[in-house]
């Protein structure tokens, strides 16, 4: 057969030359190729073998000629000598382009496509790896590592203890039991591709003990609750009333709230209200100022505070947030220092955050993503477009100008939100806590959204490429119903929870990484939501957060307040809204209430059966009839008090609005709801807390046209306010929403 042991002429040449060559020389070599196999019974082989091997002598000498004209015919073809050596020359300056080419891949992967920059690190002598928390200055334009989820940091068990024996007696058993909302199940391919076993942890029979009840029933308005309540200290303020307002500053923010670019606004960074600088001594606090503006052609957006810190005092290094808490933010070097006044412990008035929302939209401190998509490009081309929003005559007779700050930019933002934006709402997470929305009570809002936006056909999409936002479908109230052990005072199994579902994303897509969730956003409405949410790796993310509290972690311009709404009803969730007309309205002002934290209190003791004007009250007990007494009490005053309870929020804000009454808030530090957007201090009134025993001559110096106003405009903005059964356009669903998108539109920060 010619297939073995062949190796004749006409396989010694051509583009297979190699293997008939290796055999010839192979069989004939007599260093390494044994020629025969011994064997005692057959001694006729080796009588063959003798003869084999005088031919291989007389072969060998044949290939040596060969060789030699092998290497002939070689020369010949290169040319000479000169030739050859000079095609060495040109591999070797391959080989090494090869090598430069390696080397610079790996410089690529250890800056761009690899996180934290460790790669190299170990093979330096004395390097050190970067511990977790600790701001890296020659990566401050990158996404922190806290940001990219990783080992869990240690967090201070005690930073809500208060808060939890507060709330959770606040909080009622009584939630909604309307469950009807389907989840699809079609996942895409590539979901599947990465699952880990962290999916485990959200089998529900692991997130409820088998015998654990969640019926949900009816939550309890707040200030009909009888239980009674730990009060919570009252937080200091050492700063001072500041009447003072520059010229040229009042010129710089009518001319921004307009829209037009804020040149003088120096740093290119987006301010946090309390952050940690890292640089002691370059923090200045803001004076306090909690004034009211009463002239209805001033607008509090005009009035600059001027920080100063006394010579004789030392810098201290500013906490990002409250020194009660005691708690070190789990998100480091996220945000890029910035060298803008900050809070702490002292009041934040409502010009203070005017001021800060219009630098955070004037420049984007927000971390750049990893890389750059195609979604990134057309959130930019939305800015540009809002920035250059037309000034029209035309109108919309749906809105209301006085309403907003620039009526222009809201209603293009809101028609590029119902033309670009598109949602991808997370399928991971098991019920009760994940996709199961409560829609009666007092965290309503945080069910309703939830139940709006997973029943959504026109924004949410099922391919997560196509998305500008992710949604996280989590109920903050659902989380402390099922995992919060009552008397325990520690809420780690929570923030573990949630850290734990932030590994299954992280690990089972790229987009959380991607961005350190900057483009990710939740809906939280519960007291402990801040916090929880801060120390399970989502301060970064946008939070819509019933407890907006500026001077705690929520941060304005990033952060959107959702409003508290109380539903008694799912079937109709703003049932009787309306009052009587302003002639009809006796009462000057009215409050009622639980004596939940320290003001509440302080209120009573000045007002409650003091004034016959001052409908000042405490709980006015519970049923029916106590709550039609409540809701006529507001239907016919003219004032509203809206007291800050444990926290700063409260659902009266959005009750007087529902029942046409003026709100007066009484709360420092409090961001209204859609405050990107509404201009506040043309429909509600604003008091200091140190001013409670002023209110009544606060009130009266309001003149009755500026009243009047103020009750029309109230009327005007209830749309807002309002939940449907299906969502309408402008309602609270879709105005929360926008909020959410305004503030990403102003926060991305491009490559």
């Amino acid at each position: 057969m010619p297939i073995f042991h062949k190796a004749t002429d006409s396989i010694l040449k051509g583009i297979y030359a190699s293997e008939g060559w290796f055999m010839r020389l192979m069989e004939k070599n007599k260093m390494f190729a044994i020629s025969t196999i011994f064997s005692i019974s057959d001694a006729t082989t080796a009588n063959e073998e003798t003869k084999n091997e005088n031919e291989s002598e007389k072969e060998a000498s044949k290939l040596t000629h060969s060789a030699v004209r092998v290497l002939q015919a070689i020369l010949f073809n290169f040319g000479d000598r000169a030739s050859l050596q000079k095609m060495c020359q040109v591999e070797t300056r391959r080989l090494l382009m090869g090598i430069g080419m390696i080397a610079s891949f790996v410089l690529i992967c250890q800056f761009i496509s690899l996180p934290y920059g460790n790669l190299l690190i170990p093979l330096l002598p004395g390097a050190k790896l970067p511990m977790p928390g600790k701001a890296n200055s020659t990566t401050e334009d990158s996404i922190s590592k806290s940001a990219i989820i990783g080992p869990s940091s240690h967090m201070d068990d005690k930073s809500l203890t208060d808060e939890m024996e507060k709330t959770a007696k606040r909080d009622s058993t009584d939630i909604s039991n309307d469950f009807s909302l389907e989840r699809g199940s079609q996942v895409d391919a590539f979901e599947q591709a990465n699952l880990t076993k962290a999916t485990d942890k959200y089998s529900p029979e692991k997130v409820i003990d088998p015998g654990k009840s969640f019926d949900i029933e009816n939550v309890e308005d707040s200030h009909n609750d009888s239980v009674p309540q730990k009060t919570r200290e009252p937080k200091n303020s050492n700063g001072r009333l500041s009447d003072i307002a520059r010229k040229e500053d009042a010129n710089l923010i009518l001319d921004g709230t307009e829209g037009g670019h804020i040149a003088s606004v120096s740093s290119p960074l987006l301010p946090v209200p309390i952050v940690s600088t890292g640089d002691p001594g370059t923090q200045k606090e803001l004076d306090q100022n909690s004034s009211t503006s009463l002239d209805p052609n001033i607008s509090s957006a005009t009035k600059q505070l001027e920080g100063k810190t006394s010579k004789d005092e030392k810098p201290e290094t500013l906490s990002r947030f409250p020194a009660h808490l005691n708690i070190s933010s789990p998100i480091t070097n996220v945000r890029k220092k910035s060298p803008q006044k900050t809070f702490q412990n002292s009041v934040m008035s409502i010009s203070d955050m005017n001021l800060l929302l219009l630098q955070n939209h004037a420049s984007s401190q927000s971390a750049k993503p990893r890389w750059s998509t195609a979604r990134d490009g057309e959130v930019l081309s939305v800015r540009r477009q809002i920035h250059n929003a037309a000034i029209t005559d035309k109108g919309d007779p749906e809105l209301f100008p006085p309403l907003f700050r620039n009526i222009s930019k809201f209603k293009r933002s809101y028609e590029l939100m119902e033309q670009t934006l598109k949602v991808y709402v997370y399928k991971e997470g098991a019920n009760p806590i994940f996709h199961r929305p409560i829609t009666k009570g007092i965290y309503a809002s945080e069910g309703w959204f939830m139940k709006h936006m997973e029943g959504n056909k026109k924004f949410v999409v099922k391919n997560p490429k196509r998305a500008h936002l992710f949604y996280l479908p989590f109920s903050s109230r659902m989380l402390e119903t099922t995992l919060y052990v009552p008397n325990s005072h520690s809420h780690k199994n929570l923030v573990q929870y949630l850290k734990d579902y932030i590994d299954l994303i992280s690990t089972k897509y790229p987009f959380w990484n991607r961005t350190g969730g900057a483009d990710h956003f939740l809906v939280a409405c519960h007291d402990w939501a801040p916090t929880e949410t801060r120390q399970a790796y989502m301060g970064n993310t946008i939070r819509a957060l019933c407890n907006a509290d500026a001077h705690d972690s929520f941060m304005i311009g990033k952060d959107v307040s959702l409003p508290e709404t109380l539903v008694h009803s799912p079937k109709e969730p703003s049932k009787d809204p309306g009052g009587k007309h302003p002639s009809q309205r006796q009462i000057l002002a009215f409050f009622a209430g639980n004596m939940h934290g320290y003001l509440r209190p302080i209120l009573l003791q000045h007002w409650e059966n003091k004034d016959p004007d001052m409908k000042i009250f405490g709980r006015m007990g519970r049923g029916t009839r106590s709550k039609m007494n409540y809701i006529q009490h507001m239907k016919s005053s003219k004032y509203c008090i809206c007291a800050k309870g444990f926290e700063v929020n409260s659902p009266r804000v959005v009750e007087s609005i529902l029942y046409e009454c003026v709100p007066v808030i009484i709360s420092d530090n409090y961001v209204p709801p859609f405050f990107e957007v509404l201009n506040w201090e043309e429909f509600a009134v604003f008091v200091a807390e140190k001013d409670i025993p002023n209110l009544k001559n606060i009130l009266l110096s309001i003149p009755r046209e500026r009243y009047l106003m103020m009750h029309m405009r109230i009327k005007k903005l209830q749309q807002h306010f309002m939940w449907h059964t299906r969502p309408v356009k402008y309602d609270i669903f879709h105005m929360i929403l926008h909020s959410i998108w305004y503030n990403r539109v102003f926060q991305i920060n491009p490559r």
